[in-house]
């Protein structure tokens, strides 16, 4: 689900930001490295992310089995949808969408705008489409998060979600921290206990933390509250030294998944939801080391060992499954992720967070693939490619979750370098 926070204060309101082997011909084609975002803070509230469904464990642990070193058939044909980084966008159309984004900046002024998405911890589709808006008031440290509902066409409600108050951290090395302006920057989780907050949907009331991510931030309010004497609240050398064990880790990984990272990605999901009998989202510590053999991520012991201290903080022996895989991989930055959500609320206009495989063959186009324009290629061999792969990634057949097609673009963003090649990838088919 996406939530969106707006911060603001009764003084100036506002957040701190820290803030190959040979290609596939198919897959060089659309870029746009000219196209910026004037404005920082995205008009439209971005949709949040879920996981996936389970199947049998014998079927996970055979599709995992066939992981191999060599590209698959499937790995060349995901490797096709690079073939948008070849393709300019249009300097008209570039012009146009930065003229309405300054407009919208203006508009949006006086207002501090933390957009922040509900962390894909939670697996439940429903939840990936909430529209959240939340507020933060410097002069007493409080917040409050709210929902936007669309009711018909043109009315919107605006519903409580998170009551206004003095929160603390409930997971990671701050846990029991006060909130403080500088815990708001663009990445950075907020975390509540969902006993706390009884108005929250069931759906999300089934784990004991709410997790919320910030997307978005009004960079002009952040900067003007930067001169007012407030105190940041800067990275601890404690989590630093655990961001280095996760960057270690993650270099590692890098060169293996680079070619293959939507297959084992998307893989590796499926094969920890298979894992998670009780269907809320922990593993133990065996399971991980299970999984990283199993596709293959070579880890050394001193690193996992380190990592699990760090990731099971509170001691019980278990962890959720989306927090390891992206410590162990990584994960986009919120740039991309917010055109992967576009284009999956483009598909998902009734808001339910899965997608029926017949509507994304509807409004895939392939027209301006290199390869299409070219004559090597048809369109709907393009869109078959790419649809098989899609399908791949999916425990149901004939549907698609948010989680498992962010875990499909995660996969690409991986071997992609530039941040607008990848935006180009979303943007070009999806008309985003």
């Amino acid at each position: 689900m996406d939530l969106e926070v707006k911060g603001v204060a009764a003084s100036p309101v506002s957040q701190t930001q820290p803030c190959s082997g040979r290609k596939n011909p198919l897959q060089q084609g659309w870029t746009s490295k000219s196209w910026a975002m004037e404005n920082p803070c995205l008009p439209v509230v971005p949709r949040l992310d879920l996981g996936s469904l389970v199947d049998s464990d014998e079927e996970c642990i055979q599709d995992a089995e066939a992981i191999v070193d060599d590209l698959t058939t499937l790995d060349r044909k995901a490797l096709l949808q690079h073939g948008y980084t070849d393709n300019p966008y249009t300097a008209q159309r570039t012009t146009r969408k930065s003229d309405a984004e300054v407009v919208a900046a203006e508009k949006k002024k006086q207002t501090v705008a933390e957009q922040v998405m509900l962390d894909h911890l939670s697996r439940n589709g429903h939840d990936a489409c909430r529209e959240l808006v939340g507020f933060f008031f410097t002069h007493d440290q409080s917040l409050t998060i709210y929902e936007y509902r669309q009711f018909g066409k043109n009315r919107t409600n605006v519903l409580p979600f998170i009551q206004k108050s003095i929160y603390c951290h409930q997971h990671g090395r701050r846990k029991g921290k006060q909130y403080q302006l500088g815990d708001f920057y663009i990445g950075a989780n907020l975390t509540f206990l969902s006993s706390e907050h009884p108005r929250l949907p069931e759906s999300i009331k089934e784990n004991t933390v709410l997790t919320l991510r910030i997307t978005n931030i009004d960079r002009g309010a952040s900067d003007s509250l930067k001169t007012d004497s407030v105190e940041h609240d800067d990275i601890n050398n404690q989590e630093a030294n655990d961001r280095l064990v996760f960057k270690a880790i993650q270099d590692v990984l890098k060169e293996q998944l680079r070619k293959r990272g939507v297959r084992i990605l998307t893989g590796l999901g499926k094969y920890l939801q298979q894992l998670d009998k009780k269907r809320n989202g922990l593993l133990e510590k065996a399971d991980f080391k299970q999984a990283l053999e199993v596709f293959h991520l070579e880890v050394s012991e001193n690193d996992f060992e380190s990592l699990w201290l760090i990731l099971n903080g509170n001691g019980d022996g278990k962890v959720d499954y989306g927090e390891f895989r992206r410590a162990v991989v990584g994960e986009m930055n919120e740039y991309r992720k917010s055109f992967v959500r576009k284009a999956f609320m483009k598909l998902d206009f009734n808001k339910t967070g899965t997608v029926s495989i017949i509507d994304i063959r509807k409004c895939y186009c392939a027209k301006k693939h290199p390869q299409v324009i070219s004559g090597h290629s048809t369109e709907e061999e393009i869109k078959s490619s790419f649809l098989e792969t899609l399908k791949d990634a999916c425990i149901k057949s004939d549907e698609v979750s948010y989680g498992e097609f962010e875990d499909y673009y995660e996969g690409l963003s991986i071997g992609i370098i530039d941040d607008e090649d990848f935006v180009n990838i979303l943007r070009t088919p999806w008309g985003i």
